[in-house]
């Protein structure tokens, strides 16, 4: 039995019906756990010997607001110098006839379909040197929020803090929620997939106020190409295996 099955094993003795654990296929385990379930796993993550994960390395947000909408190759991208940008798909999500590789939003969303906002937690043992990935997806999209594991790991402080600020993904019950890396006065969430990339307002300095002053951003913004790989030599099948 491999190190990570063990563990899967050890998870599901003491934790079955509470997390859903994945495949141990990876170089980690990761179990997914109800919102309402989050506080009374952790605890058993920490305290049963069997486990014992006795350290929160981090905590952490994420959007998937456009996951599975991707346009690009990725497990079938090779050195064989095609473009990795694909075409959208038919509308009737029928393979097309001209052998051309497309993409059908709309299946793909459906096979991943889950709330928008979750959080993840990466822990570890130093009894039985593992480490596990714990994910807990957000009840609601407009107002995300779980409860905070300050109380079983007080280095989640910072952390939760920190994806507060970034995702807007609210922790209840810590102690002082407040933005961490952002500016007092900042408005919206830079990490989520909808922020604009250049922001909603920039700051410069006013020589007649003798101070900084905010302002709306004066980047325009513009919509970017794809990089594409075409007709590179490197590729050519006569050049392979030559110096």
């Amino acid at each position: 039995m491999t190190v990570l099955a063990e563990l899967a094993a050890r998870i599901d003795a003491h934790l079955a019906g509470r997390v859903r654990s994945a495949a141990p296929g990876s170089l980690e385990l990761t179990c997914e756990v109800a919102p309402e379930n989050l506080l009374q796993v952790c605890r058993v993550l920490r305290d049963e010997p069997q486990l014992k994960f006795e350290m929160l390395m981090d905590v952490c947000g994420v959007d998937y607001l456009h996951y599975g909408q991707d346009e690009w190759r990725t497990l079938q991208a090779t050195d064989s110098g095609f473009s990795r940008g694909v075409a959208r798909g038919s509308a009737d999500g029928q393979p097309p006839q001209d052998g051309v590789e497309r993409f059908d939003p709309p299946a793909v969303r459906e096979q991943h379909r889950h709330p928008r906002f979750a959080v993840v937690y990466h822990l570890l043992s130093i009894t039985h040197n593992w480490r596990l990935r714990l994910r807990v997806f957000c009840a609601e999209d407009t107002q995300p929020m779980v409860d905070s594991v300050v109380d079983i790991w007080s280095s989640a402080d910072w952390f939760e803090r920190e994806a507060f600020d970034l995702y807007g993904i609210l922790f209840r019950g810590h102690p002082d929620l407040r933005r961490i890396l952002t500016d007092y006065g900042f408005i919206g969430h830079p990490f989520r997939k909808d922020f604009p990339l250049s922001g909603n307002v920039e700051v410069r300095y006013d020589a007649d106020k003798g101070r900084v002053v905010y302002q709306p951003v004066s980047i325009q913004p513009r919509t970017l190409v794809p990089k594409v790989i075409r007709e590179d030599a490197r590729y050519e099948p006569a050049l392979k295996g030559q110096s």
